[in-house]
């Protein structure tokens, strides 16, 4: 069995790398969980009634965490993912040990060095690798610091994350095909590149280029060098329009639900936006590099095709989105909601309806 990332250096290294959270005593840190986890119930609640969507499957209940677990917590699911995929692609070809060996430590180290920044970023995450149908997780020590950034409304700020990470979570419990598709598109697009018999090298270089990138921010290199075959850019076009969708699906439930439950909300997204869009060279790097500014562009666009749907055929409409794979938009219907109207609904459906 091949051995392609050493995932104990990865958690050991993100843990030793990670920055420290803002100052907090005990009994404050027990209150941020407290909270945190009242409002992602009360979350759930604003969400299923503006959306109408309800959970179909039992899922665990919210994992408040920082950012040494929240690596954990990631490590051990693309655990999960990876190493199957691996093991797929170099099939009976191993390099030998020695070569194993350092290979997969040097991997470790970085993939460790990209998660350690991560881990002092993300706010929250519905994660789907590691468990059916996944685990919410969020982060106080980000969500903390954050919210004393923008000096904002503790309750409202934490409220507001919960939103928009509780819409997440609906996602996928209440359209139980949507992990299963979406673990399904990953292994399609290894199998994509399946004869290729350099890719585990390019994943390799995938992972060290974001590694360099937070060493080197003049780094000009893309991880999306490993995308070369005509298949994996389909495969690819399809995840992206997912995604797409599944993040303007939640900035649209955070605008829509905010102003009728969070007094702050106007403060707190100018705040925000300003945060997003700011930051020093090197963050600038690691953004592009790890596809952050990618999904900025996917809140706004995907935002604005939710929108859009939404005021032509109202929420139960829209929700015929989630029917099935067949019914979720293609990447050239994201700009033309009229297109997937028309495609979804028939002519007819085109129609501009009350939301």
């Amino acid at each position: 069995m091949a051995q392609f990332v050493d995932w104990d250096l990865a958690a050991a290294t993100a843990g030793a790398l990670g920055k420290s959270g803002p100052r907090v005593s005990y009994a404050e840190a027990t209150d941020v969980v407290v909270d945190l986890r009242r409002l992602t119930d009360e979350a759930a609640g604003h969400v299923a009634d503006y959306t109408g969507l309800r959970s179909q499957v039992t899922h665990p209940p919210v994992r408040v965490v920082d950012r040494r677990d929240w690596a954990a917590a990631n490590i051990a699911g693309l655990r999960e993912v990876i190493s199957p995929l691996v093991n797929r692609l170099s099939g009976d070809k191993r390099p030998g040990p020695l070569t194993e060996a350092i290979g997969s430590r040097l991997t470790g180290m970085q993939a460790g060095t990209v998660l350690a920044y991560l881990s002092g970023r993300v706010l929250g995450q519905y994660e789907v690798f590691s468990a059916d149908p996944g685990q919410l997780l969020l982060v106080a020590p980000n969500i903390v610091e954050v919210e004393r950034k923008l000096e904002a409304d503790p309750r409202d700020f934490r409220l507001w994350v919960c939103l928009h990470e509780v819409t997440h979570r609906t996602q996928f419990t209440s359209v139980p095909w949507m992990r299963a598709y979406f673990l399904g598109e990953v292994n399609a697009f290894v199998d994509a590149a399946q004869g290729n018999e350099h890719l585990l090298e390019r994943l390799r270089r995938g992972v060290a280029t974001l590694s360099d990138a937070i060493k080197d921010p003049e780094s000009r290199t893309s991880v999306l060098d490993i995308v070369q075959t005509p298949a994996q850019r389909a495969v690819l076009d399809r995840l992206t329009a997912l995604m797409t969708l599944l993040e303007g699906h939640a900035e649209f439930v955070m605008d829509g639900v905010g102003p009728q439950v969070i007094p702050s909300v106007e403060r707190i997204r100018a705040g925000f936006n300003r945060r997003r869009e700011a930051g020093n060279p090197l963050e600038k790097a690691i953004r592009r590099l790890l596809g952050v500014d990618v999904k900025m562009r996917q809140y706004a666009e995907g935002r604005k095709f939710v929108h859009g749907v939404v005021d032509r055929v109202g929420m139960d409409g829209f929700n015929k989105i989630f029917g099935s794979p067949l019914t979720l938009p293609r990447l050239d219907e994201l700009g033309d909601p009229d297109a997937w109207v028309a495609r979804v609904h028939g002519p007819a459906g085109a129609t501009p309806t009350a939301g």
